[in-house]
């Protein structure tokens, strides 16, 4: 078997600790620790993020998305394949070094996705974005630490908590829709969605694109015209 290579690690802001970089052939995964965030092989639940997120948007013209994490880019290619040409996607990324990934080692698994020109890049912590918008966006998708019982940034907890769901649904326009990947279920979290004001489905997706492997939770929160 092909032993895994380091290639780079990088030290998250605030605190959360050292992502390490990792490659094996052609396959790349994204550690914290001992514990794997995100591999290139897996990426059936942060397609369907997107999938199902645009889904419930699709009558919105010119629909304007906010992608929470860049990670490894399934949301993001996901997206860009629903989306239509006059929709906008930023992607609010907060390790800088993970955007520089993309655009250097595994360049080849994103595909050259960054530069179409319906994406924007904005390094930093999503949160901020979400706080400084007032009825701007058609969805919020969050693939942030590893769901609502995060696993890397205690800022985080502010994100999905009640008033930081407050916040993602002030900066959603009517009828618009917060997504939110986890690794796990958090029947406090679908509390707390429902506390912010949303209308809120569960729903059970399977991590792997052939439908077998280990289930991933995706919160679907609209906010109602009212």
């Amino acid at each position: 078997m092909i032993p895994w290579t380091l290639i780079d690690t990088a030290i998250m802001p605030g605190g959360g600790g050292e992502l390490r970089l990792k490659q094996r052939g052609t396959e790349f995964s994204i550690m914290l620790g001992t514990i794997e965030l995100m591999n290139s092989r897996l990426s059936g639940s942060e397609e369907a993020l997107a999938r199902l997120s645009y889904e419930r948007v699709r009558s919105h013209p010119r629909p304007h998305m906010l992608i929470g994490g860049l990670g490894m880019g399934f949301t993001l290619r996901a997206a860009l394949a629903e989306l239509p040409a006059d929709a906008r996607i930023t992607v609010g990324e907060l390790v800088p070094a993970v955007v520089a990934w993309a655009r250097g080692p595994m360049a080849d698994v994103f595909a050259g996705c960054l530069d179409d020109t319906r994406v924007t890049i904005r390094e930093g912590d999503v949160g901020r974005l979400i706080q400084s918008a007032a009825a701007e966006y058609d969805a919020i998708l969050l693939d942030v630490d590893n769901g609502p019982e995060g696993l890397t940034r205690r800022a985080n907890d502010d994100l999905y908590s009640v008033g930081g769901l407050r916040a993602a649904r002030k900066a959603l326009k009517p009828n618009g829709v917060l997504s939110v990947w986890s690794s796990a279920p958090d029947a406090g979290f679908t509390r707390r969605l429902k506390e912010a004001g949303f209308v809120v489905e569960e729903l059970s997706v399977r991590a792997s694109t052939k439908g077998r492997g280990a289930r991933h939770v995706i919160w679907m929160a609209t906010r109602t015209a009212r």
